[in-house]
């Protein structure tokens, strides 16, 4: 089976004409990775007692900075000057790492959503769902469960092939690695739809209750509140919906379910722009702890407002 698929992937060259993605690849490292240093910086001078939001905030961060570790591979693979050496360890570790901050970004997005609608309602009964301790139990879950669905990615032990120059990550997978890739991708496209239900379930019932106090005195502030989770859910939308559209029928060409030569394409370079997309997260995150994080928010705007004083005098 490894064979013939092998010969399939020699026969339908699908992996061309990557040199496009990686300017706008790199752009995307550049910039996410200057304002995850910022955050960071930002974070670590803040003071020590972080809400709930903040924890997940910074655990959003963590995962951020592990994709500014992998898109640098990524974008020496793409351009096509990369040894046989590091394709092997692109496909089998910095490639895994790109899923994993997709979906922890997707998880812990779901669970800021999910905090800032249960500030709206003010109920004794979920003050314990917004504790630190909670947060940090569950972010501890979260980690545990995505690294347990990626990771034998990374662990399956793959095929010694014939060095070439045209290679996708899939060839080099045994048929365990193959099932498990499936069963991985299935097994991501559930967190994505659950956690897609609690961030716009959550972020309609928010701007619901918000809408309600709409004739208060404090309707600025309730406007400027709606505007910012109506960028954050059409920022999650933009990121991370057609990448998961494309996810099935994609994989069902990886598996050779689709043998079209020309559909293979079609959907490879699909994947390919989604991916972008999706990994163009990485300038939207700092953005995200601006305004949900009030702790990162009044950091910098002391730095800046200092700045502005020191060039004043």
């Amino acid at each position: 089976m490894t064979e013939e698929s092998n010969s399939s992937h020699m026969v339908c060259d699908v992996y061309r004409d990557m040199h496009p993605f990686t300017y706008f690849y790199y752009l995307v490292f550049m910039v996410g990775f200057f304002g995850s240093c910022f955050a960071l910086w930002a974070f670590t001078r803040s003071d020590s007692s972080q809400k709930c939001t903040s924890i997940y905030l910074i655990n959003l961060l963590i995962a951020d900075f592990l994709l500014t570790l992998a898109l640098p591979f990524k974008i020496v693979v793409d351009l096509g000057i990369a040894t046989w050496k590091l394709k092997i360890f692109h496909c089998q570790v910095t490639a895994v790492i790109i899923y994993i901050n997709m979906y922890l970004s997707i998880i812990f997005l779901g669970f800021v959503s999910m905090d800032r609608s249960l500030q709206t309602i003010n109920s004794s009964r979920l003050y314990q769902v917004q504790k630190r301790g909670f947060a940090k139990m569950i972010s501890a879950v979260v980690w545990t469960l995505v690294l347990f669905i990626m990771l034998p990615n990374m662990l399956i032990p793959i095929n010694d092939i014939p060095e070439r120059d045209i290679v996708g990550c899939i060839d080099f997978k045994k048929e365990i690695g193959r099932h498990w890739h499936v069963l991985s991708n299935f097994i991501s496209l559930a967190i994505f739809f659950n956690c897609s239900c609690i961030i716009l379930i959550s972020n309609f019932l928010t701007i619901k209750r918000l809408y309600r106090h709409k004739d208060c005195d404090e309707f600025l502030n309730i406007k400027q509140a709606l505007v910012q989770i109506l960028l954050v859910t059409a920022g999650y939308v933009i990121c991370f919906v057609p990448y998961h559209i494309v996810r099935i029928p994609y994989t069902l060409s990886q598996s050779n379910i689709i043998m079209d030569c020309s559909l293979k394409q079609v959907l490879f370079f699909a994947k390919e722009s989604t991916l972008l997309l999706s990994v163009s997260n990485l300038c939207f995150d700092p953005i995200l702890y601006f305004y949900f994080s009030k702790t990162f928010r009044t950091k910098i705007t002391k730095t800046f407002s200092m700045k502005k004083e020191v060039t004043a005098v």
